[in-house]
């Protein structure tokens, strides 16, 4: 498997680790995104990292369908969020899916970044669920310089789109995943 595989089946575990610990009760909750509940932002990782990141990996549109769907109205969406996490990573673990482009909104861009940016995907969404409900996530250090590389590539882009606010400063010192953290405009928690 290759680097990025890695840091996407590393991402993938933890962000599945964090929505089994979201009980129902904190679903319709505000969350650490602006303008959205937990269930909004539950349902937005489960719909890009999970459906999103096998569609990329066989280069098939999400259908409609899927898009319109609310996966947190069913009681066991965790697991069934982490059973499609496995068939997205496996998709990944295809040779073909790591050549070529992707078509990403009618901006053709090459297969393994479009990976990088499903691993920032998976990073900062999980860690805005874990901190919405309490909870934590964690990535190696490996992992973390990878996110922060991707995050300081496509920073002023995303914040073009309003994908990231206004970077929030953090001590010199700070680790990678804090910087990323901060760097995409969240504020980290110690």
């Amino acid at each position: 498997m290759n680097e990025i595989h890695a840091h996407l089946t590393v991402c993938a575990a933890e962000a599945a680790r964090v929505t089994r610990a979201v009980t129902p009760e904190r679903l319709d909750t505000p969350s650490a995104c602006a303008d959205w509940t937990v269930r909004e932002l539950a349902d937005h990782l489960v719909l890009y990292t999970a459906h999103g990141l096998e569609h990329r990996a066989l280069r098939t549109e999400l259908p409609e369908e899927t898009v319109r769907r609310s996966f947190t109205a069913e009681p066991d969406w965790p697991e069934r969020y982490a059973a499609q996490l496995d068939r997205a990573l496996a998709a990944w673990a295809e040779p073909e899916a790591w050549e070529g482009e992707v078509d990403l909104g009618g901006t053709p861009i090459a297969a393994p970044e479009i990976a990088s940016l499903l691993v920032k995907e998976l990073a900062l969404h999980g860690w805005d669920l874990a901190v919405s409900t309490g909870g934590h996530f964690t990535v190696p250090e490996d992992t973390a310089a990878f996110l922060l590389d991707v995050v300081e590539r496509y920073a002023e882009v995303f914040r073009q789109y309003e994908g990231f606010a206004a970077p929030v400063p953090v001590p010199a010192d700070a680790d990678a995943f804090t910087r990323a953290l901060a760097l995409s405009g969240r504020t980290p928690r110690g």
